[in-house]
């Protein structure tokens, strides 16, 4: 006897909305171990990239990877998202110029306080930003605040953030599956990159990311990580 009330959705809607047997392997436990700590320990090298190489990467990788960040959850299922994908070395010579005019004005004219600079000075950035014209492919994640119906009316989204970092997320781990680099970057404010891509009015940037190898020689910041324990808190008694 299951503990849940079945059918569901109510049995006149079902017809509209019909259900399907879940596609899902109940694994062994010690299988299950494994692949936990295999993931973990390949998401440990993950680290963002700053010195992209411009060596070429087949387009069907990044088909590949918004693929995988298509099947995130979202709010009403409603995907509020869109991946917007550029090689032209034009199109991403005019991004980096107008990241790097929004990002030298939070540099130097006070848009970023002494806080903030002294937070950023481990990591070394400044408003020089020479990836978005060496890799070899720039995908701006935009969010869809609402959608649109066939006759052009508004449809309201749910949960767009949620849903949209969600998939952002699936996107990084999808590419450093398999063996790709990445940088989230926002520059602020980012109004430009809807100019520059043609976006319609219903959509925002959220996250862009340059995509590629990294350069030979790389250098990332030698930082560390949160442990479990900083991480992770336990409340009430555990089965």
């Amino acid at each position: 006897m299951s503990r849940y009330q079945f059918p569901y959705p109510a049995p006149e809607l079902r017809a509209q909305h019909p259900f399907v047997p879940l596609d899902f392997d109940r694994r062994p436990l010690d299988e299950m171990r494994r692949r936990g700590r295999a993931f973990h320990e390949l998401m440990e090298r993950r680290r963002s990239v700053r010195m992209l190489s411009d060596d070429p990467v087949p387009f069907e990788l990044i088909e590949d990877a918004i693929r995988a960040a298509g099947t995130a959850p979202s709010g009403a299922h409603h995907q509020p998202w869109q991946f917007v994908v550029t090689g032209d070395p034009e199109i991403k010579r005019r991004i980096r110029a107008a990241a790097e005019d929004e990002e030298r004005t939070n540099y130097e004219d006070g848009r970023i306080n002494e806080e903030w600079r002294r937070e950023l000075a481990p990591i070394g950035t400044d408003w020089h930003k020479e990836f978005l014209e060496i890799a070899p492919w720039i995908v701006v994640l935009f969010e869809e605040r609402y959608g649109l119906t066939a006759d052009g009316d508004r449809r309201h989204h749910y949960y767009v953030k949620e849903s949209c970092g969600i998939a952002a997320g699936m996107f990084i781990t999808a590419l450093h599956h398999m063996g790709l680099t990445t940088l989230t970057h926002t520059p602020s404010p980012m109004a430009f990159l809807t100019r520059l891509l043609g976006r319609p009015e219903n959509e925002r940037p959220f996250v862009l990311f340059p995509v590629g190898y990294p350069e030979p020689g790389c250098l990332v910041p030698d930082l560390r990580r949160k442990s479990l324990d900083e991480i992770m808190t336990v409340v009430g008694e555990q089965r």
